[in-house]
């Protein structure tokens, strides 16, 4: 006898105490929540042969971008494989069995594509909707989130269980394919549907950010102190957030306080929370805040990350502490790796090799001062960037420091050109652009006076 989930579809389970764990672990999963692994390994003690579990599990270990991991989901899929073999799996536990399988063979697009196949013959499952969104956002595909989203969403309602946090997952792939306004009213409805939709919450705090409003972005997060409590390693991101709102209002005494009391409480080594804190770090300095000895923290467990060469958003992140925190040797190491995979035919061959490569041999030279080489490296690598994953507001990062080099080495066309095209992408202009937008005119001012006639030398004799 098949039991059903809270979605309504049928599981390959005889225990009730173990399905019920199962749609504990989902509605964690959507909510970003801590207790996600425990509900599920209390579902796989109670019937371990669960192929569904197992696989989902598979996948969890490869979203968290470790070298270690990689074995434990092989060893998943090896578990889920033997299971199934030995059971009438559904037509969706297979899918997620495959794309699992995928994932492993070096092409996370193609496990995204499998999952989204089998969504659209289970709409419903807000399971399979999370893991593709949650694999389409390792891979910057914006587009592929929203039309997953938007090819499912009219099966949901209010009473699907998951109603709240698919409208959580829709506002955030309207914010990053532009759509602010939409993503904003999405993101709003779906906390009132579901109060824990930290994705939710934070999908509008994205959409204060690229609209220029982080003075109302920081009073939204103030104003839901328990929106993000219950969560994971997630919960150090929203903090994240609050600090870039209060460093674009010039507050970075407020940014470095989130930094020590929040963002970074727990010294942890989870890829994510490098990224938040080496990207604040940079957008500190580049916004001339000295922030002390906080590199050598990142930079000692970056060192030891440096040779994972799972996540090119990871990479570029630890590229960014070793150098900064004067690891010289690990960042030799993190390159090496950067160019030994560019020449794999995997997803993440060709990430490293059209945006990871030049990008970090761009961060590289800037780190050396040569800004102009910088420069260079760092818009070759521009339009591929997407590629590498994330946010537009966490590869911000890369658009500034891009800049940045631009100034440095004089080229003040070059640098207004970028300027205008990162504020035209974000839909408004913020404090970061407007006061380089001042030094591209003054570089110019300048420019102009020194190329003066008066100022030429003519012949005295």
């Amino acid at each position: 006898m098949r039991l059903s989930d809270q979605f309504g579809y049928d599981l390959t389970l005889t225990s009730p105490a173990a399905a019920e764990e199962w749609d504990k672990t989902v509605l964690a999963f959507l909510a970003h929540g801590k207790t996600t692994p425990a509900h599920l390994e209390t579902c796989l003690t109670e019937e371990p042969n669960f192929a569904l579990g197992h696989a989902t599990r598979g996948l969890f270990c490869l979203l968290l971008g470790r070298k270690e991991l990689v074995e434990t989901a092989r060893e998943c899929l090896s578990i889920a494989r033997s299971s199934a073999a030995n059971s009438s799996v559904t037509e969706r536990e297979t899918a997620v069995i495959e794309a699992l399988a995928a994932w492993l063979n070096g092409f996370p697009s193609r496990s995204a594509d499998l999952l989204d196949a089998a969504l659209s013959n289970a709409p419903r499952d807000a399971l399979l909707l999370k893991l593709v969104h949650a694999i389409r956002f390792v891979l910057g595909d914006a587009t592929g989130m929203r039309s997953s989203i938007d090819g499912v969403f009219d099966a949901y309602d209010p009473q699907n269980p998951a109603y709240g946090y698919v409208l959580g997952c829709r506002a955030f792939s309207l914010e990053e394919t532009g759509e602010y306004r939409l993503a904003e009213a999405a993101g709003r409805l779906g906390l009132e549907h579901a109060r824990d939709d930290a994705w939710g919450l934070h999908a509008v705090a994205h959409v204060h950010d690229m609209t220029g409003r982080t003075e109302e972005g920081a009073g939204w997060l103030e104003n839901h102190p328990d929106g993000w409590a219950h969560c994971n390693n997630f919960g150090y991101h929203v903090w994240w957030h609050l600090a870039l709102m209060y460093l674009d209002q010039g507050q970075a005494d407020k940014a470095l306080m989130l930094y020590d009391r929040d963002i970074r409480k727990d010294k942890t080594d989870d890829y994510r929370d490098i990224s938040n804190a080496a990207s604040l770090l940079v957008r500190l300095e580049l916004e001339g805040i000295d922030i002390g000895s906080r590199w050598d923290e990142l930079a000692l467990i970056s060192d030891k990350r440096a040779e994972d060469g799972c996540n090119v958003f990871a990479d570029l992140h630890y590229l960014m502490a070793l150098l900064n925190g004067g690891r010289r040797m690990g960042a030799d190491r993190l390159i090496a790796g950067l160019k030994q995979r560019a020449d794999q035919e995997t997803d993440i061959g060709h990430v490293s090799s059209e945006a990871g490569l030049p990008a970090g041999l761009g961060l590289e030279q800037y780190r050396k001062g040569n800004y102009a080489s910088a420069f260079t490296l760092l818009t070759s690598a521009r339009s591929n960037m997407p590629r590498i994953g994330g946010s537009h507001a966490q590869r911000d990062v890369f658009e500034r420091i891009t800049i940045d080099a631009a100034l440095r080495a004089g080229l003040s066309v070059e640098a207004e050109t970028l300027i205008k095209d990162r504020s035209r992408k974000r839909g408004a202009l913020d404090r970061f652009a407007e006061q380089r937008l001042e030094t591209c005119q003054k570089m110019r001012r300048a420019e102009k006076v020194m190329q003066a006639d008066s100022l030429r030398a003519t012949n005295s004799y």
